[in-house]
């Protein structure tokens, strides 16, 4: 029995110093791990470019003839109060899903879509009448995001009103339209003159704040349906034309009234 309790003891020693061996083993490797370089964080994958931001409301342009009637066009804003030529009435987004499938910004579909919306908006811009803006030179025009803009997501339109001042020419600006047409004063500058009578030659349409000969007075709408023809067109608006000049004329004796079909 005595000789047992050693050998016991013996292992129990053994044991407790593997049990330390092996707790110091696993503190190293534990302590190992540690010392290694960490994994390294990931990187996100680059994120789509954002489309082109649309035009500005409201802003005005120094626009060419030819430019403003572009179907896009670039350009800097610049302050109403000074000389421009155009102002952005309105800006929106085109809808160029059809069916399920993108069509281009400048397909027939797309440019429907504006052709209609920007002269619809004018009306409430300018102000006054539809009358008062047939016989004005006031005019709507209207652009989109390019084709490349329109590749990386742009889908905007723009609605800017012009004043033409004669044949190629935009009058020049220096305050907003807005109303105008509401407003006696600036409805007599923006109405539509002539150079000379409107069956002449030498007739040239012109804004009446320009040296003019004569003023329109009367627009005559052609009934819906397939046009006329310039004869029967002129015979259909010769009465109401004639009616509309003894209206305003301070001598009717003396009234001329000239008559200018415009071609569809």
């Amino acid at each position: 029995m005595t000789d047992l309790a050693p050998a016991r003891r013996g292992r129990r020693a053994a044991r407790a110093v593997v049990g330390v061996l092996l707790a110091v083993a696993l503190a190293g490797c534990s302590g190992s791990e540690e010392e290694q370089p960490p994994d390294p964080v990931p990187t996100p994958p680059p994120t789509a470019a954002e489309p082109p931001a649309p035009p500005p409301d409201g802003a005005c342009y120094r626009l060419t003839f030819d430019e403003a009637l572009a179907p896009a066009v670039a350009g800097e804003p610049v302050r109403c109060n000074r000389p421009h030529t155009s102002e952005t009435y309105e800006v929106g987004r085109l809808d160029l899903l059809v069916d399920g499938h993108l069509v281009a910004v400048d397909s027939a579909r797309a440019q429907a879509q504006v052709a209609e919306t920007c002269p619809a908006a004018l009306a409430d811009f300018v102000g006054g009448s539809l009358a008062d803006l047939r016989l004005s030179m006031v005019r709507p025009v209207w652009f989109t995001a390019s084709v490349e803009e329109s590749d990386r997501g742009a889908d905007w339109f723009r609605c800017d009103v012009v004043v033409v001042a004669g044949d190629g020419e935009l009058a020049r600006l220096t305050e907003s339209l807005e109303g105008a047409l509401s407003r006696s004063a600036d409805r007599d500058r923006l109405a539509m003159c002539g150079t000379a009578a409107p069956d002449d030659r030498g007739f040239e349409r012109v804004v009446c704040s320009a040296r003019h000969s004569w003023r329109a007075i009367e627009v005559v709408p052609f009934p819906d349906g397939d046009y006329p023809g310039a004869a029967a067109a002129r015979e259909l608006g010769r009465t109401q034309c004639e009616e509309a000049g003894l209206d305003v004329a301070d001598d009717p004796p003396r009234l001329r009234v000239g008559l200018r079909v415009a071609h569809p």
